[in-house]
Formats: C-alpha cells, structure tokens, sequence
C-alpha cells in the first residue's frame, strides 16, 4: 500500500513541480519584460521633458529678442 502511493506521489508529483516551475519562470520573464518597458518609457519621458524645456528655453530668448523691436514701435 504505502509502495503504491509513494509510487503515486513520485509519478504525478514530478510533472506537477515542473508544470510549476515552468509556470513561475514565465512569470518572471513576464516582470522582467515589463520593468524594461516600463524604464524604457521613463528614458522617453525624460527625453521628452528636455527637449520640451529646451524648445521653451529657445522660445523665451525670441521673445526677449522681440521685445525690443516692439517697444521701438511705440516710441
């Protein structure tokens, strides 16, 4: 009897811990896959923000620029 369920347990546990495992690495790799993206889309953001406060920094420097040709209008 207890020969049977030894057999029993050794001939489906086996499958079950490998089912598992595989189950839990593909999980992993799924994290890993999105933590990439996820610092993938940060390095775009930051990217992003540079260039868009470089564009107001050019922006703010024509307006300076302008400015004056403005005020000589007036007089």
């Amino acid at each position: 009897m207890i020969i049977g369920v030894i057999a029993v347990v050794m001939t489906f546990g086996i499958p079950i811990v490998a089912i598992l495992t595989g189950h839990f690495q593909k999980q992993t790799m799924l994290k890993a896959g999105m933590i990439k993206d996820q610092l993938e889309l940060e390095k775009l953001k930051h990217e992003n923000f540079l260039i868009e406060t470089e564009k107001m920094k050019v922006e703010l420097e024509q307006m300076k620029l302008d400015q004056p040709k403005d005020e000589m209008k007036f007089l």
